[in-house]
């Protein structure tokens, strides 16, 4: 067994109270994680994504913070640190998608959407890499979308700003690579999540697979990614064969 443990390490998932970010915070506190589970304004998930973690014997905080602020990061960073230690897992799964056409898409809806989705990712994980690289080990998760690889007709802001996602993970990972901090992508497709059931011009059928995806199925990529010291760099692509691109 070459996975290293993670029993005792303490993550951090942004937006971590609800759908696939839900699923991570948990599926990193089953391999022994501690976990802060970042939320906005739905206190109430986070509360309850933190009692069930609790719940598996591991320690968790719930933190507020807009990631696409950078006050808001610093707080929040501090207060993970105060209330847990030190962040060895980053998970920046925070983010939002609007579905406007070519000619809905303003200035503004554009700079928001590139701030939530891209900017935040470049906060948190300047906030947490001094750490990281003191210590010689670290873990960072961006999640992605299949959005970013195949491209959307009905979000472009959301597409570039998920591929700005891929390409900054792979700097990270090349910048990175031999101080013991490995920074990674999951990319999912149509998870059984809010958003989905909420769009009924989505389809299983439109997946090979033939069903939406799992949570779980993104939380058991992320505790991979977590105890891999050797994979770097990659987007693991979590979609039943929608796209099969690199």
């Amino acid at each position: 067994m070459t996975t290293t443990s993670l029993s005792g390490k303490i993550a951090l998932v942004t937006g971590g109270g609800r759908g696939i970010g839900k699923a991570i915070s948990l599926a990193l506190a089953a391999a022994g994680c501690d976990v802060a589970v970042n939320y906005v304004s739905r206190e109430a998930d986070a509360r309850a994504t933190a009692d069930a973690i609790r719940a598996t014997g591991r320690r968790a905080l719930i933190t507020q913070g807009d990631v696409a602020r950078s006050a808001d990061v610093a707080a929040l960073v501090a207060a993970v640190e105060a209330g847990l230690g030190p962040v060895d897992v980053l998970v920046n799964n925070a983010g939002r998608v609007a579905f406007e056409s070519i000619e809905q898409m303003s200035e503004s809806s554009w700079n928001e959407i590139i701030q939530v989705n891209l900017s935040s990712v470049f906060l948190m994980t300047q906030a947490v890499l001094p750490g990281m690289r003191a210590r010689k080990w670290g873990r960072i998760i961006n999640l992605t979308s299949v959005a970013a690889q195949a491209g959307s007709t009905m979000a472009v802001h959301y597409s570039a700003a998920k591929a700005g996602v891929i390409a900054a993970t792979k700097s990270y990972a090349r910048l990175l690579a031999k101080e013991g901090v490995t920074v990674n992508a999951i990319s999912p497709a149509l998870i059984a999540t809010e958003m989905v059931a909420a769009n009924p011009s989505v389809k299983p059928d439109m997946i090979p697979i033939g069903r939406f995806g799992h949570v779980e199925e993104c939380g058991d990529v992320a505790v991979l990614l977590a105890g891999n010291g050797y994979i770097t760099g990659q987007t693991i692509g979590v979609n039943g064969g929608l796209y099969l691109g690199s």
